[in-house]
């Protein structure tokens, strides 16, 4: 996984054609802008079905878990206790 520090106005560029920009942020949260192509679907984690999640996670790679840090936008790898 790669992970990236952005400011507002600036935006990471996926496979050309995909545009993530960080429109604000607001406390704990962060407001993105998401230009892709029609044929793109982008949707919420929380809107797929879970039939759905359990067959995308068999097809991506483990996320580490990541716990806030001090700083706004700071994550670092949550230790197992």
């Amino acid at each position: 996984m790669l992970i990236l520090t952005r400011k507002i106005d600036q935006a990471i560029i996926i496979q050309g054609n995909i545009t993530v920009m960080v429109l604000g942020v607001e406390r704990d949260r962060v407001k993105l802008g998401i230009a892709a192509p029609a044929d793109v679907a982008v949707l919420r984690e929380e809107l797929i079905a879970e039939d759905d999640r359990k067959v995308s996670q068999l097809h991506r790679p483990n996320r580490p878990n990541l716990t806030p840090t001090h700083g706004a936008l700071a994550l670092k790898p949550q230790q197992d206790e």
